[in-house]
C-alpha cells in the first residue's frame, strides 16, 4: 500500500486476512512475493500448506508498509530524540514539527497510524497462530511458521511497550465482541508476553536459511531481541547470556561501515534481522516500501521527500575523525561516494546517508530507493548489548573488549582515530557505551527511546521542550479511547 505524498492513506481495519493479503501484497526479496490476485474467501483459507504460506509472507510483506515504516514509525521513534529534526520545506508536513519539540497531543494522526500499524501486524501474527495448528502440513515447516509469527509479534509488541507503556494485550483473534475491546496490560504484562514468543520462537527457528529465503527471522533475531527486550528491564545477566548466544552462531562485523549500509549488502554477515524491501517493476503493489523516499535527499531525482534529517548536535556527537560520520550524514553540496552530488540547494543541511540509495537505482513510476532493506538488529549492537551488560555487572574486561571491537570495525584501519576505551571505572565505562550507541546506531530509530531507558530524558531532551513524567510516552491516541467508550486510559500529562 502507497501513499503518494502529500495525500492521506486510506485507512485499513478489520481481521479478514485474505482481503489483507491483497493490500499489502509481496515484499519482492524471494520469498515474500506474494500474488496480487485470485484472492481466496475467508472461508476457503487455512485448509492447506500453501494457505499457511501465503500467511506466513503476508506477514512479513505488512512489516514494510506505510505505518510500519513511513510518517508514523519516523514521527514515533526518530523525531523525538536531538539527533533528528523534522526537515523537508517548514510548511510541508509540518505537523511532524510537533514529535521535535514535545508538542504531540493525543488527537495527533501519526501516534494513532503507529498504533493501529502495530495492532495490524499482530493481526496477521495472531492469525497465523490461531489457524496454522489445525491445517495438515510439515510438521517441521508448521513449527516453523508458527515461531516465525511469535518472532514478530514479539517485534510489534516490543515497539507498542517502548512507546505508549501499557498497551491492550492481544494474544488471538477476538472470537467476539466482548473480546474486541479490551483494557490496556501492565506493560510488566506485555514485557512478559513478548519474552515468552521469544524464548518460544528461539527454540524452534534455524540459525539460518538459503538464499531463497534469506531475511526470516532466525534464531539468532530472536535471542537478539530478547536481549533487547530484556535491557530495557535492566536484566543484565539475561542481556549477557543472550549476547554471548547470538556471538556464538558465526555474526561478526562487515569489514566496512559505509558499505554495510547499501543495497549490495543487504542480509550481511553483520545482519541480525532486517524489514526485507524490493522494487519490483510491472508489481508496484509489492513495491510499496517508502522508508528511504521519504528521507531521501529533496528536490533531485532519484532522490525522496527530505524529511527526518540529521541535526548539529549529531554532527558535534562523533569523536574527531571517526568515519562514521560520513557514512551516516550526508552534506548537501558534497558528492556521494556512489557519485550523486547534492545540489546546494533548499532548506535541509543534511540527509540521512543510511537510507540513501544511489539515484541510479530509481525506477522511474516507482518508489525512490524502494530497494533498501530495513536494518532492524545488527551484530554491531549486540556486541553494544554486551558490553552494557558486562559493565553493569562489573565485568568490565568483556565490556571493554565488545566495545573496542565495535570501534575497532568503525576506525577502518586509521589507528590515528577512535583510540580503544581503556577505562575500568564503572561510570565512566557506562558513559564510553552510551556514547558509542549514539554514534553506531545513529539514525536507527534508538537514540530517544536509548536515553529515556536510561533516564536521562530531561537531561539530554529538556532544551527541546521534554516534561519529565510526560514525554517518556507517546499519548495514547484519542480515536481510540473514544473507540473503547473510554475503556482504555490516558498517558499521564496528556
Amino acid at each position: 500500500m502507497k501513499r503518494n505524498h502529500p495525500l492521506h492513506i486510506k485507512r485499513i481495519t478489520g481481521y479478514a486476512l485474505p482481503v489483507l493479503l491483497a493490500l499489502t501484497a509481496g515484499c519482492g526479496k524471494s520469498f515474500l512475493n506474494v500474488d496480487p490476485q485470485g484472492q481466496q474467501p475467508a472461508q476457503e483459507f487455512w485448509t492447506s500448506e500453501g494457505d499457511a504460506t501465503k500467511a506466513v509472507n503476508a506477514m512479513y510483506a505488512n512489516l514494510h508498509e506505510w505505518r510500519q515504516v513511513g510518517f508514523a514509525a519516523l514521527a514515533v521513534e526518530d523525531l523525538g530524540s536531538e539527533e533528528t529534526e523534522k526537515g523537508s520545506d517548514p510548511n510541508d508536513a509540518s505537523f511532524l514539527s510537533d514529535f521535535d519539540y514535545f508538542r504531540v497531543t493525543a488527537s495527533d494522526g501519526q501516534v494513532a497510524d503507529f498504533w493501529r500499524g502495530q495492532y495490524q501486524e499482530i493481526n496477521f501474527c495472531n492469525q497465523v497462530l490461531d489457524n496454522v495448528p489445525n491445517i495438515k502440513m510439515d510438521d517441521a515447516l508448521k513449527n516453523r511458521y508458527l515461531a516465525e509469527a511469535k518472532f514478530i509479534r514479539a517485534y510489534a509488541y516490543f515497539r507498542l511497550v517502548r512507546a505508549y507503556g501499557d498497551v491492550p494485550l492481544r494474544l488471538h483473534v477476538p472470537k467476539g465482541p466482548e473480546e474486541y475491546n479490551i483494557p490496556r496490560a501492565p506493560k510488566a504484562e506485555v514485557w512478559a508476553a513478548i519474552e515468552k514468543d521469544l524464548t518460544e520462537a528461539a527454540a524452534v527457528l534455524p540459525p539460518g536459511y538459503d538464499a531463497a529465503n534469506a531475511g526470516r527471522a532466525t534464531k539468532g533475531a530472536a535471542l537478539a531481541l530478547h536481549a533487547k527486550v530484556a535491557m530495557y528491564q535492566k536484566k543484565w545477566q539475561d542481556v549477557l547470556t543472550f549476547t554471548n548466544q547470538v556471538a556464538g552462531l558465526g555474526y561478526s562485523l562487515f569489514p566496512d561501515y559505509h558499505k554495510l549500509f547499501r543495497v549490495a549488502n543487504e542480509n550481511s554477515v553483520e545482519s541480525v534481522f532486517e524489514i526485507q524491501c524490493m522494487t519490483i517493476v510491472g508489481n508496484k503493489d509489492a513495491s510499496n516500501s517508502q522508508y528511504s523516499q521519504i528521507q531521501g535527499v529533496k528536490s533531485q531525482p532519484g532522490g525522496g521527500w527530505g524529511f527526518n534529517t540529521p541535526t548539529q548536535a549529531l554532527v558535534d556527537a562523533y569523536e574527531p575523525g571517526d568515519p562514521r560520520k560520513n557514512s551516516t550524514i550526508l552534506f548537501r553540496g558534497t558528492k556521494t561516494i556512489e557519485g550523486d552530488s547534492i545540489k546546494y540547494a533548499g532548506v535541509n543541511r543534511r540527509f540521512n546517508y543510511k537510507s540513501y540509495v544511489p539515484f541510479t537505482q530509481w525506477v522511474p513510476g516507482y518508489n525512490e530507493g524502494a530497494d533498501q532493506n530495513v536494518r532492524v538488529i545488527r551484530y554491531a549492537e549486540v556486541l553494544l548489548m554486551n558490553a552494557e551488560a558486562a559493565n553493569e555487572l562489573g565485568n568490565s574486561g568483556q565490556a571493554r573488549t565488545s566495545l573496542n571491537a565495535v570501534r575497532a570495525r568503525a576506525r577502518g584501519g586509521n589507528n590515528g582515530v577512535l583510540p580503544d576505551v581503556t577505562t575500568a571505572d564503572q561510570a565512566q565505562l557506562r558513559q564510553a557505551i552510551y556514547h558509542e550507541r549514539q554514534i553506531e546506531l545513529a539514525m536507527e530509530r534508538d537514540r530517544f527511546f536509548d536515553v529515556i531507558r536510561q533516564g536521562r530524558g530531561a537531561q539530554v531532551f529538556g532544551p527541546m521542550g521534554f516534561k519529565a513524567g510526560k514525554n517518556e510516552l507517546m499519548p495514547i491516541p484519542q480515536t481510540e479511547i473514544d473507540l473503547s467508550d473510554n475503556k482504555l486510559t490516558q498517558n499521564p500529562g496528556y
